[in-house]
């Protein structure tokens, strides 16, 4: 193609972190591939990485900043201060310049911080970011703001695995690179529809299942996966505690630990081994009394002793996470690796599969209540989403600063959080469309999206990559939003590109970042760099010793709580529906981006409901209402299948239309407030 330029960069969907190059001409995206010799992705993409670039040039990108007229009637003097730069968009939005947009927002922070208290103001968001736009977005608010509440989208995901391998490794991040896949000899997938959401992992862990027959998936409904597994686990709603203590039951009872590992790089386990030999839960013939799930009382014994014997890798994904006791589930995952040996070496080890692009970078970068950047301790602890929620609803917290995080979409209870964003005074959002929480905010900024701007963003196996623009846009990086709210608000930030963002945070943040100057990162950027890099980077975390006070791997053993679905299979009584939501490989979370392309929405255009075939009769129309005591969806068209159990139900979530998430509550993990996405029961109500 004439004048057409190659440029290197990096994917901006999924945690994968593919690597990816775009040709481009007269600052138009043509195409985008993978090279063949790059180390994530392996020469390729998945649908959404390959065609899912449309959304560059969309017609409905913000690309001049909003605000809400109804705002400036509320506030006359902020009216009065940027009248010059207004002008009419439709009954609801004016348009606005960047400094008008910016001035307002400032304004109305200092009304409510003197009114209301420094705590009055949160800001939530970043996971879709660079890191240097999620690092000075927490700088922002803890130092010029004075606010403790900062958080990111990990609330809604991964949190309880940074909390769960925290808590008995010391490190929340994945211990291996993925190419270890190949070095491994069995692998356990539960809670993850790898082939959907992490397509370009998956393709390994295929690779190597095919060649071995190596691989056991857990799962609640049959996916892609178990076509290739050798253990095909369907296991009941909200089983996975119960599962992985019966895992290292058999492991304990059948003396298959190591010895040798656990008395050099652990402690804890004598108690750890006397609490589960005494926990009815724990032995796997309790399954005997499951009807439906019998043959789980023979299988998980099996899957046990080869995991336990061989070379071994967990994956998992939020199947784990969104669940009262996910924090407990991951810490049941490391058990098993402590139990074996089964982490710190090639082919052995933890893989948390990450959700969003940059998730991993922006937990480094320290935009969590209870970290500062490279999970140090902040001066104050602030709170987590939904306790922000209730502090909105309480009246203590009026104004909530966005970042790329669709908190009207993606959150639970989404009745609940219409109330408390009603309390509030000001939301300020910097998006690149106008996704839902967009509409309902207050202000609006436009900004480049990553293909428009360089960063750095850490991928779900801590790889840094340095993202370079594939097409220039004169809209303002995340960052640079900031840095004019910043000296609004009396700040004193004078970056002048994002590479002296970056080298304040490789200051800062230096235990995992000082090494990776955007030079290094230039020079290896097909391959990236995995933290912590000093002198070099580290593939393989916890070689010598776990990342805890003193080195030492712990055991904290949690017990299995009886609950929903199985207490109703033990009492007879399994009655409605059971529903789990997850992700279809043609879009991205909320959808913002990818329902832009054609090729990609085409394919999935709405959210359907998948219906076991033999539970046809309770479903007499083409689409149903799901409703629970918390609200109610939009319809869903419905689809037949076999690869769902009996009175169990699955929908993705990726379109606003459907209204998925009204019907969650504030069910959570107990200790680090990740909704309850995948198990609530539901009434089924025939359109």
């Amino acid at each position: 193609m004439e004048n057409v330029e190659t440029i290197d960069s990096v994917c901006t969907y999924c945690g994968v972190g593919c690597d990816i190059a775009a040709n481009v001409k007269d600052n138009k995206i043509q195409n985008i591939f993978a090279h063949p010799d790059g180390v994530v992705s392996q020469g390729k993409l998945c649908i959404k990485g390959k065609y899912g670039f449309d959304f560059v040039d969309s017609s409905e990108r913000l690309r001049i900043p909003r605000i809400k007229k109804s705002f400036l009637q509320k506030n006359p003097e902020i009216r009065d201060e940027i009248a010059s730069t207004l002008s009419e968009l439709d009954g609801v939005w004016y348009e606005t310049t960047l400094d008008g947009a910016t001035t307002a927002a400032s304004m109305k922070l200092k009304e409510v911080q003197a009114k209301y208290g420094r705590k009055s103001v949160c800001s939530i968001g970043g996971a879709r970011t660079s890191c240097e736009s999620s690092y000075l977005f927490q700088k922002f608010t803890r130092h010029t703001l004075n606010s403790p509440h900062v958080d990111n989208c990990a609330r809604v995901c991964h949190s309880p695995s940074l909390k769960g391998m925290r808590t008995t490794i010391g490190e929340g991040a994945a211990t291996n690179p993925y190419n270890d896949i190949y070095n491994c000899e069995f692998m356990v997938v539960i809670g993850s529809n790898t082939t959907e959401a992490h397509p370009i992992i998956s393709n390994r862990i295929l690779d190597v299942a095919r060649e071995h027959d190596n691989l056991a998936v857990f799962d609640v409904r049959e996916i892609k996966l178990h076509r290739f597994s050798k253990y095909k686990a369907i296991i009941p709603h909200e089983a996975n505690l119960l599962v992985l203590n019966m895992l290292a039951y058999t492991i304990i009872d059948e003396e298959l630990y190591s010895e040798e590992f656990i008395a050099d790089r652990t402690k804890g386990f004598a108690e750890f081994k006397e609490k589960i030999l005494n926990d009815p839960y724990a032995n796997p013939k309790y399954f005997e009394n499951i009807e439906g799930y019998e043959h789980l009382s023979k299988m998980i014994p099996k899957v046990a002793r080869e995991y336990a014997l061989k070379k071994s890798m967990i994956f998992w994904g939020l199947g784990i996470t969104e669940h009262i006791d996910g924090s407990y589930a991951v810490m049941a995952i490391t058990h098993l690796a402590l139990m074996t040996g089964n982490v710190g070496k090639e082919g052995a080890g933890l893989m948390p599969l990450r959700g969003q692009n940059n998730v991993q970078g922006t937990c480094d970068m320290g935009m969590l209540p209870y970290y500062d950047p490279d999970y140090q301790e902040p001066k104050e602890v602030g709170l987590m989403t939904p306790q922000l929620v209730d502090e909105m609803l309480e009246g203590r917290v009026k104004a909530v600063l966005n970042i790329g995080e669709d908190l009207s979409h993606i959150h639970p209870n989404l009745n609940k959080i219409d109330k408390a964003f009603d309390n509030l005074e000001m939301i300020f959002v910097q998006e690149l469309f106008m996704t839902d929480i967009a509409n309902r905010a207050d202000i609006v900024v436009g900004v480049k999206s990553a293909y428009e701007k360089t960063g750095v963003y850490v991928n779900a196996m801590r790889r840094l990559h340095l993202s370079q623009p594939l097409v220039k846009s004169d809209l303002p990086d995340d960052w640079e939003v900031l840095q004019i709210l910043d000296n609004k608000m009396g700040g004193t930030a004078n970056y002048k590109n994002s590479n002296d963002v970056w080298d304040e945070v490789r200051e800062v943040a230096y235990r995992r970042f000082s090494g990776a100057s955007y030079i290094r990162l230039e020079r290896h950027r097909k391959r990236g760099l995995q933290w912590p890099v000093h002198t070099e980077d580290t593939p393989i975390l916890h070689q010598l010793d776990f990342r805890t006070d003193d080195g030492l791997g712990e055991f904290h053993y949690h017990q299995y709580k009886l609950r929903g679905m199985i207490e109703e299979i033990l009492n007879k009584s399994l009655t409605g529906y059971h529903l789990t939501t997850g992700r279809t490989l043609a879009h991205y979370n909320n959808a913002a981006q990818t329902k832009q392309s054609e090729k990609l929405n085409s394919r999935y255009d709405e959210d359907v409901l998948l219906v076991y075939e033999g539970d046809a009769a309770d479903f007499t129309s083409a689409q149903v209402i799901l409703k629970t005591e918390f609200g109610q969806t939009n319809p869903l068209t419905i689809k037949l299948t076999d690869k769902v159990q009996p009175k169990t139900l699955f929908s993705t979530f990726h379109h606003a239309k459907s209204k998925i998430n009204n019907i969650f509550g504030d069910k959570s993990d107990e200790l680090i407030l990740t909704a309850a996405f995948k198990s609530i029961k539901v009434e089924v109500i025939n359109c």
